[in-house]
């Protein structure tokens, strides 16, 4: 249904004082009451029988001309999750119902709360709305959220048991730790850990951040490549929650002043598992862990489902083809670099191919591919990995990351000696990518001799296509914003995020955006003469090469991303 969107300024009060539904006494205690507990005047109304929820809320619908909406088939799943900030939620009784357009809509028995509605946008940065609901279905539904709706906030003595099958760690099963699973009062902390852990693998989550601060904590699902507040425990938990992941990850828990790195394994039934990296580091205020969840055995490695352009993809599999020669993939943390060179082994991985990988850590499992998890403690480096490939005759070889001259001059040496190498570096574009290896020391030859394809990459929120909506940009303002008269003249139709309950915010999905730049004998020479990336880039264009931004906007001229989505990754 549309919504109306209403400015509500008078307050409850005088409005009920005006109609002569409660005396001034009773309405003065009311107040005073709310303003001692800090609760909307609607719930003390109710919660102290001087107006039946009913009345109340007809009342209002008439005072205020809201439209009055049934919280009786809203669940908590159907929520968005993004917008479910338990400590506003708790403060002002006010529950955020869905998203239209850049307008927030608020469960509220209260219309005239305008402290909760000025709260609420200045947390979110979106316009807010009051929809009128009855204050003893807002409590039930604000009861079945404390319960584990959509993870909501945190009643200790309420959680149920999830169906976790098990968690265990990458070499069996967990240590059992007495002081954390054994007590009574740590048993629901246990329980609402693995919750919190199920519900970000359900959400697809690629991320969660467990943060604490002087007066509150926060957990985050990080969400298409954006974080969302998912819930706002009580603060006085915080040690309580590092402790229990670091039990988990097999981490130090009475060491609190350095950070530290482990792993979980969540058993999720006999045949499916996820993998998880653990980071904590010590802050101001506490610990903040950081989960990082990794991809899986089952993960698809479909190159036609990654966004490629189709000249984008045919030139990636040429250099997979080739026998030997260097494909960089290029872009910042969680840009998608690693799903694009386990899909290009994936098409590599047959059985006359000795395939061996360098990586930190290892994401997906590959059946017929010698995976070697990096582990510089006990010595064993990028360098010595790649060097220990060499002695067993490999033919490709993938290293995680180039991110010293070490294994940069053997990852080159490997190339030009009949090897087929992959692997990554974090610059901005293809071109930089060509200046950084000659900033790490590698020769101006060794470069142009040995790198045979580099492809820049980001990741673009796609568009929600049940709730998308048209957006009409002048043409003048498209080419402004880069379009070419070549674009243009193919059409555009372009689309920005609405929001709807089957999406977060207008989004769901990420597609690939790509930059590639095949190696040829004019960037060759360039590079012997030792051009900078500007000249790099300019003749790269000249030969035919789509910028990152040219890609993004050919992605949003199909109506798959949005010209926002555009300037958020490409500037």
């Amino acid at each position: 249904m549309t919504l109306p969107i209403n400015s509500i300024r008078s307050g409850l009060a005088r409005s009920l004082a005006a109609a002569s539904l409660l005396s001034p006494d009773e309405l003065d205690r009311a107040q005073s009451q709310a303003r001692q507990e800090g609760k909307p005047l609607s719930t003390v109304l109710v919660e102290q029988h001087l107006l039946p929820s009913s009345t109340l809320a007809r009342f209002c619908e008439q005072e205020f001309d809201l439209p009055l909406v049934d919280l009786n088939d809203v669940e908590p799943d159907q929520l968005p999750p993004q917008y479910l900030s338990m400590d506003l939620i708790e403060r002002h009784h006010a529950v955020p119902i869905c998203l239209q357009g850049k307008v927030l809509y608020l469960a509220m028995s209260d219309p005239t709360d305008v402290a909760a509605l000025e709260d609420f946008s200045f947390r979110f940065n979106l316009v807010t709305d009051a929809l009128l609901v009855e204050e003893d279905k807002l409590q039930q539904l604000l009861t079945r959220l404390h319960q584990g709706g959509r993870n909501g906030g945190l009643d200790l003595e309420h959680i149920e048991d999830t169906d976790i099958s098990g968690l265990e760690l990458d070499d069996g099963p967990a240590e059992h730790d007495a002081d954390m699973d054994n007590t009574d009062d740590d048993a629901p902390i246990v329980r609402y850990i693995n919750k919190i852990l199920l519900d970000a693998v359900r959400k697809e989550a690629s991320d969660l951040h467990f943060e604490p601060y002087e007066r509150f904590y926060r957990i985050r699902f990080r969400i298409d490549g954006l974080l969302h507040e998912i819930a706002s425990p009580p603060v006085n938990l915080a040690t309580r929650f590092a402790a229990r992941i670091k039990v988990m990850a097999r981490l130090d828990i009475a060491e609190r002043r350095l950070p530290q790195d482990g792993r979980i394994k969540l058993k999720l039934s006999r045949s499916k598992s996820v993998d998880m990296r653990v980071n904590s580091l010590p802050t101001q205020w506490g610990e903040k862990v950081v989960i990082r969840i990794l991809g899986s055995s089952g993960a698809r490695l479909d190159i036609d489902q990654l966004g490629y352009e189709e000249h984008q993809k045919q030139l990636y599999l040429a250099a997979l083809r080739k026998p030997q020669g260097m494909i960089l993939v290029t872009g910042p943390t969680g840009s998608g670099k690693t799903v694009s060179l386990y899909t290009g082994l994936s098409i590599l991985n047959t059985v006359t191919a000795n395939i061996s990988t360098a990586e930190d850590p290892i994401e997906i499992n590959l059946p017929g591919i010698n995976q070697v998890q990096i582990n510089p403690k006990a010595g064993l480096t990028f360098a010595h990995a790649l060097r220990a490939f060499l002695r067993q005759d490999p033919d490709i070889i993938m290293v995680g990351e180039i991110r010293d001259l070490e294994t940069a001059e053997i990852a080159v040496k490997a190339a030009q000696t009949g090897h087929l190498v992959l692997s990554t570096l974090h610059t901005n574009s293809a071109t930089e990518t060509l200046t950084r290896l000659g900033n790490m020391g590698l020769p101006a030859y060794n470069i142009a001799s040995s790198v045979s394809l580099i492809m820049a990459q980001r990741l673009a929120r796609k568009l929600c296509p049940h709730c998308k909506t048209r957006e009409q940009v002048p043409e003048d303002q498209l080419l402004a914003l880069g379009f070419s008269p070549a674009q243009l003249a193919r059409g555009v139709e372009l689309y920005k995020a609405a929001g709807c309950n089957r999406c977060t915010g207008g989004y769901k999905g990420r597609i690939g955006i790509y930059e590639v730049l095949p190696m040829n004998d004019r960037l060759a020479n360039l590079i012997m003469e030792g051009a900078n990336a500007l000249a790099l880039a300019r003749a790269a264009e000249q030969d035919g090469m789509v910028s990152l931004r040219r890609a993004a906007l050919e992605k949003a001229r199909a109506g798959m991303i949005s010209l926002a989505e555009v300037n958020r990754i490409s500037g």
